[in-house]
Protein backbone atom coordinates (compact mmCIF):
# COMPACT_ATOMS: atom_id res chain seq x y z
CA UNK A 1 0.00 0.00 0.00
CA UNK A 2 1.64 2.98 -1.10
CA UNK A 3 0.83 6.51 0.68
CA UNK A 4 -0.73 9.35 -1.80
CA UNK A 5 -2.07 12.89 -1.66
CA UNK A 6 -4.16 14.59 -4.67
CA UNK A 7 -4.41 18.09 -5.14
CA UNK A 8 -7.52 19.55 -6.42
CA UNK A 9 -6.75 22.57 -8.33
CA UNK A 10 -9.23 25.69 -8.30
CA UNK A 11 -11.70 24.35 -5.34
CA UNK A 12 -13.47 26.49 -3.08
CA UNK A 13 -11.76 29.74 -3.87
CA UNK A 14 -13.89 30.44 -6.53
CA UNK A 15 -17.28 29.16 -7.96
CA UNK A 16 -16.36 25.55 -7.46
CA UNK A 17 -17.78 24.36 -4.16
CA UNK A 18 -16.73 20.77 -3.02
CA UNK A 19 -17.13 19.68 0.92
CA UNK A 20 -14.68 17.92 1.78
CA UNK A 21 -16.82 14.86 3.08
CA UNK A 22 -18.23 14.29 -0.52
CA UNK A 23 -14.32 14.26 -1.23
CA UNK A 24 -13.47 11.43 1.08
CA UNK A 25 -16.60 9.43 0.10
CA UNK A 26 -15.97 9.66 -3.57
CA UNK A 27 -12.05 9.23 -2.55
CA UNK A 28 -13.14 6.04 -0.34
CA UNK A 29 -15.35 4.75 -2.98
CA UNK A 30 -12.71 4.54 -5.26
CA UNK A 31 -11.27 1.85 -3.21
CA UNK A 32 -8.41 3.82 -1.41
CA UNK A 33 -7.84 3.02 2.36
CA UNK A 34 -7.40 5.85 5.24
CA UNK A 35 -8.87 8.74 3.43
CA UNK A 36 -8.22 12.22 5.28
CA UNK A 37 -8.78 15.29 3.75
CA UNK A 38 -6.66 18.93 5.04
CA UNK A 39 -8.41 21.79 4.89
CA UNK A 40 -11.05 22.64 2.55
CA UNK A 41 -8.84 23.43 -0.29
CA UNK A 42 -9.18 19.96 -2.21
CA UNK A 43 -6.15 18.31 -0.65
CA UNK A 44 -6.81 14.29 0.19
CA UNK A 45 -4.53 11.97 1.41
CA UNK A 46 -5.13 8.22 1.19
CA UNK A 47 -3.72 4.63 0.72
CA UNK A 48 -3.71 3.08 -2.35
CA UNK A 49 -2.27 -0.36 -3.88
CA UNK A 50 -2.21 1.38 -7.44
CA UNK A 51 0.67 2.53 -8.41
CA UNK A 52 0.24 4.98 -11.26
CA UNK A 53 -0.31 8.86 -9.90
CA UNK A 54 -1.75 9.22 -13.18
CA UNK A 55 -4.25 6.64 -13.21
CA UNK A 56 -5.34 8.02 -10.04
CA UNK A 57 -5.94 11.56 -10.94
CA UNK A 58 -8.19 10.58 -13.55
CA UNK A 59 -9.97 8.03 -11.35
CA UNK A 60 -10.93 11.16 -8.98
CA UNK A 61 -11.60 13.49 -11.57
CA UNK A 62 -13.78 11.27 -13.54
CA UNK A 63 -15.66 10.51 -10.34
CA UNK A 64 -15.87 13.85 -9.45
CA UNK A 65 -17.43 14.81 -12.57
CA UNK A 66 -19.74 11.62 -12.75
CA UNK A 67 -21.09 12.37 -9.00
CA UNK A 68 -21.10 15.81 -8.66
CA UNK A 69 -20.97 17.51 -11.98
CA UNK A 70 -17.73 19.16 -11.37
CA UNK A 71 -14.77 19.70 -13.48
CA UNK A 72 -11.72 19.72 -11.64
CA UNK A 73 -8.02 18.94 -12.25
CA UNK A 74 -6.39 16.73 -9.86
CA UNK A 75 -2.44 16.30 -9.37
CA UNK A 76 -1.35 13.31 -7.37
CA UNK A 77 1.76 12.45 -5.59
CA UNK A 78 3.16 9.87 -3.46
CA UNK A 79 4.68 10.30 -0.34
CA UNK A 80 7.83 9.71 -1.35
CA UNK A 81 7.66 12.81 -3.82
CA UNK A 82 5.91 15.00 -1.13
CA UNK A 83 8.94 14.16 1.04
CA UNK A 84 11.49 15.10 -1.80
CA UNK A 85 9.21 18.45 -2.05
CA UNK A 86 9.17 18.83 1.54
CA UNK A 87 12.85 18.12 1.86
CA UNK A 88 13.95 19.94 -1.18
CA UNK A 89 12.83 23.86 -0.99
CA UNK A 90 15.81 26.13 -1.85
CA UNK A 91 14.10 29.00 -0.37
CA UNK A 92 13.99 27.15 3.22
CA UNK A 93 16.53 27.76 4.91
CA UNK A 94 16.49 31.67 4.03
CA UNK A 95 13.16 32.33 4.95
CA UNK A 96 10.67 29.76 7.03
CA UNK A 97 7.44 32.18 6.55
CA UNK A 98 4.81 30.18 5.04
CA UNK A 99 2.81 33.08 3.16
CA UNK A 100 6.01 33.65 1.74
CA UNK A 101 7.14 30.02 0.43
CA UNK A 102 4.70 27.98 -1.82
CA UNK A 103 4.81 25.28 -4.30
CA UNK A 104 3.51 25.34 -8.12
CA UNK A 105 2.62 21.48 -8.58
CA UNK A 106 2.76 20.74 -12.05
CA UNK A 107 0.72 17.96 -13.94
CA UNK A 108 3.65 17.25 -15.91
CA UNK A 109 7.03 18.45 -16.20
CA UNK A 110 7.05 21.88 -18.43
CA UNK A 111 9.26 21.89 -21.62
CA UNK A 112 12.60 23.27 -20.77
CA UNK A 113 12.15 26.29 -23.58
CA UNK A 114 9.23 27.48 -21.36
CA UNK A 115 11.60 27.13 -17.99
CA UNK A 116 14.05 29.28 -19.79
CA UNK A 117 11.90 31.83 -20.64
CA UNK A 118 9.80 32.17 -17.46
CA UNK A 119 9.92 35.74 -16.09
CA UNK A 120 8.44 37.36 -13.17
CA UNK A 121 6.07 40.12 -14.49
CA UNK A 122 6.38 44.15 -13.54
CA UNK A 123 9.64 43.64 -11.49
CA UNK A 124 8.00 42.06 -8.77
CA UNK A 125 10.73 40.71 -6.25
CA UNK A 126 9.81 37.15 -6.63
CA UNK A 127 12.50 33.97 -6.61
CA UNK A 128 11.59 30.83 -8.26
CA UNK A 129 13.01 26.93 -8.90
CA UNK A 130 11.49 24.96 -11.42
CA UNK A 131 12.57 21.26 -10.39
CA UNK A 132 10.72 18.34 -12.09
CA UNK A 133 6.65 18.96 -11.89
CA UNK A 134 7.38 21.62 -8.94
CA UNK A 135 8.11 25.18 -8.72
CA UNK A 136 9.33 26.60 -5.98
CA UNK A 137 8.69 30.27 -4.89
CA UNK A 138 9.91 32.80 -2.51
CA UNK A 139 8.32 36.00 -2.05
CA UNK A 140 10.52 37.94 0.28
CA UNK A 141 8.30 41.24 0.08
CA UNK A 142 5.22 40.14 0.67
CA UNK A 143 2.54 37.13 0.55
CA UNK A 144 1.27 35.59 -2.70
CA UNK A 145 -1.68 37.53 -2.24
CA UNK A 146 -0.39 40.46 -4.06
CA UNK A 147 1.12 38.98 -7.03
CA UNK A 148 0.85 38.51 -10.43
CA UNK A 149 3.40 35.83 -10.48
CA UNK A 150 0.28 33.88 -9.47
CA UNK A 151 -0.74 30.26 -10.65
CA UNK A 152 -2.51 31.40 -14.04
CA UNK A 153 0.26 33.08 -14.54
CA UNK A 154 2.43 29.83 -14.49
CA UNK A 155 -0.06 28.09 -16.11
CA UNK A 156 -0.22 29.78 -19.18
CA UNK A 157 3.88 30.41 -19.37
CA UNK A 158 4.54 27.02 -18.71
CA UNK A 159 1.69 25.31 -20.30
CA UNK A 160 1.09 23.04 -17.71
CA UNK A 161 -2.43 22.55 -15.23
CA UNK A 162 -0.93 23.49 -11.84
CA UNK A 163 -2.21 24.14 -8.25
CA UNK A 164 -0.02 25.86 -5.71
CA UNK A 165 -0.31 25.65 -1.59
CA UNK A 166 2.20 27.61 0.56
CA UNK A 167 4.65 25.99 3.02
CA UNK A 168 2.52 25.44 5.70
CA UNK A 169 0.09 23.06 3.67
CA UNK A 170 2.95 21.44 2.10
CA UNK A 171 4.53 20.26 4.84
CA UNK A 172 1.51 19.59 6.86
CA UNK A 173 0.40 16.98 2.94
CA UNK A 174 4.07 15.03 3.58
CA UNK A 175 3.32 14.32 6.83
CA UNK A 176 0.01 13.25 5.92
CA UNK A 177 1.25 11.32 3.15
CA UNK A 178 4.15 9.69 4.93
CA UNK A 179 1.15 7.76 7.20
Amino acid sequence: MTRYVALLRGVNVGSTRLAMADLRRIVTDLGHDDVTTYLQSGNVAFGSSVRDAEKLAAGIERALTDELGLTVPVLVRSGRELAAVAGGNPYAEIDDDPKRLLVAFLATAPKKSAVDALTVPGGENVAFTVTGREVFLHFPDGGYGRTKFTNAYLEKQLGVVGTTRNWKSVRALAELAAG
